[in-house]
């Protein structure tokens, strides 16, 4: 990674507004020894959904929808403090809330079209039970000794 790696894109031409990208450090819990104490390496990354004009209308009504347990007054809050720096720190914020993003807007699957099994398969399928039932039925224990 080198400096500050760009814009992140979200899906195709899309990438994230830096302008548009609230950051918050805090200290961070977790490894660090004394230096935990002195230094800002928590980051919370705050992205304002509901105002932004960043993303397609379609893809916002998208996100809205799907994140709404997540937002708190429209705005979606992605926290990293895994690393000892802040600015890998920041990295990784920025990189889940691009994927994050990513996965929200993400045009519904198609619908699966029912396709018809073949009569040979079924046939066999059935062919193949019926062998295994007469099996079984040949275990029973009437003609032992």
């Amino acid at each position: 990674m080198d400096a500050m790696s760009g814009p992140h894109v979200i899906r195709g031409s899309v990438s994230l507004p830096e302008a548009e990208l609230m950051w918050r450090f805090s200290r961070s819990s977790g490894p660090g020894g004394q230096h935990v104490n002195t230094s800002d390496s928590q980051v919370e990354l705050r992205f304002d959904l509901a105002r932004t004009e960043a993303l397609p209308e379609v893809w916002k009504q998208r996100a809205l929808e799907r994140l709404a347990g997540r937002l708190v007054d429209g705005v979606v809050t992605v926290r990293a403090s895994e690393h000892r720096s802040q600015w890998r720190n920041r990295e990784t914020a920025a990189v889940r809330l691009a994927s994050l993003l990513a996965e929200a807007t993400a045009p519904p699957p198609k619908p699966r079209r029912p396709t018809r099994i073949p009569r040979g398969i079924n046939e066999r399928r059935l062919r193949e039970k019926k062998q295994r039932s007469d099996t079984k039925r040949g275990r029973t224990g009437r003609d032992w000794g």
